[in-house]
């Protein structure tokens, strides 16, 4: 059971229909996430609901690294993943389990993610970004020889976007590991139906 249990969608304040509504930047990059037979994140949501100015926030800053952000959306997602296998937070490794699919991760590099940058599968970007998050939750900077690499094939506002989004999603895990959040039960069913694991040690 969580140390703070999650709002359900009927006892949200109004406030917090408000704040998802921020989640939308007014320029977006990509496409909106594909909802249909994916994880809601509701238990999420629902811990937000608390404090529905902190959730309009924290959603419309995850709204720019969802939908706005300068990376690839495979970068993105290789960054989340590796945050969660670093911050060991199961529920954040197992809602973007299908989000990293999506982007065309394949399950090998899925699970090469869990051993970080020196897996075998990645080229000097991939192995740098992973090797980022490891610095960043790590040390708190990336590293001069690892920034040299992201320097040589990002520009300046995609390195932004890695840091932030580093530091967006481990903040979630912080949340989520000190609450103790329980997957929902979207989530465990996908698991269960499409296959996936909530291990971050693969």
């Amino acid at each position: 059971m969580a140390h703070i249990e999650p709002l359900t969608t009927k006892q949200w304040p109004p406030e917090m229909r408000d704040a998802l509504a921020a989640m939308v930047p007014p320029q977006p990059r990509h496409p909106r996430l594909h909802r249909e037979g994916r994880p809601k994140g509701a238990n999420i949501l629902g811990t937000l609901a608390h404090h529905p100015a902190l959730a309009r926030a924290f959603l419309t800053f995850n709204g720019h690294l969802l939908l706005a952000t300068t990376l690839t959306e495979r970068q993105r997602e290789l960054l989340v993943m590796r945050v969660a296998a670093v911050s060991k937070s199961s529920y954040e490794w197992a809602q973007h389990l299908f989000l990293a699919r999506d982007v065309g991760l394949s399950d090998d590099e899925i699970a090469w993610i869990g051993w970080g940058a020196d897996g075998p599968l990645w080229d000097a970007l991939d192995a740098a970004l992973l090797r980022a998050v490891d610095e960043l939750v790590g040390d708190g900077a990336i590293a001069p020889p690892t920034l040299e690499v992201l320097r040589e094939n990002l520009d300046t506002q995609q390195i932004l976007d890695v840091i932030y989004t580093v530091g967006c999603y481990q903040n979630l895990a912080w949340m989520l590991r000190s609450f103790d959040i329980d997957l929902d039960d979207d989530i465990r069913e996908l698991l269960a139906a499409r296959g996936g694991s909530t291990r971050t040690d693969s």
